[in-house]
């Protein structure tokens, strides 16, 4: 079963202290709120992003339409958390919609410690890895409309886009460079094994 992470930030915002509170904004998908002086911005839904790993030596990565931004980026599959769903089944879920890949097994989703997007944004968010091999992803279905592309990265050419500005998206940058630098054993040893072969 997947481990749970003791921080009441992931289901709400803790700063309860911050009075009086004033919401200032909303849309469909988040609010703005004044919190005692400090303006916070609050998704709708909680949210959950998932690094998914192949074969440990890539990530997979999805583009997507970013028309704010008039570009269109590589990131990892994440989305919000709909009513009476779990992190986990919302972690489920997005990455069957916007990969193609649909894992069955809860248990193959592994939470990891959270990370901020923002320090505006008193919730923090739901990050999953999972493993998974060639063939699933091979294997993969249709994906969402605002997908373009899945793409698979070594872990080398993901470090070398985030060098070179192609993966610029600052919370995928925190995710990808996390899991590099807690694994880099990983990545030296098959980096070794192949220039063996």
């Amino acid at each position: 079963m997947t481990p749970t992470i003791d921080d009441p930030r992931l289901y709400s915002p803790q700063c309860t202290t911050l009075t009086p509170i004033e919401k200032v904004h909303e849309n469909p998908w988040f609010c703005v709120f004044n919190r005692g002086g400090y303006f916070t911005i609050e998704n709708k839904l909680l949210q959950v992003l998932i690094l998914p790993i192949v074969e440990n030596s890539s990530v997979i990565m999805v583009r997507v339409r970013r028309p704010v931004i008039a570009d269109n980026t590589l990131e990892l599959p994440a989305g919000g958390v709909k009513m009476n769903e779990s992190p986990l089944k919302a972690a489920q879920r997005e990455l069957s919609e916007e990969t193609g890949i649909y894992i069955s097994d809860p248990n193959r989703f592994h939470l990891q410690s959270p990370l901020i997007l923002t320090p505006r944004g008193p919730c923090l968010a739901h990050i999953f890895q999972i493993h998974l091999t060639q063939k699933e992803l091979d294997g993969r279905s249709e994906h969402d409309d605002e997908i373009l592309s899945i793409e698979c990265f070594s872990f080398k050419e993901a470090l070398k886009k985030i060098e070179k500005n192609e993966i610029y998206v600052g919370f995928q940058i925190a995710i990808l460079t996390r899991f590099f630098l807690q694994s880099h054993q990983i990545m030296f040893a098959a980096d070794i094994k192949k220039r063996k072969n």
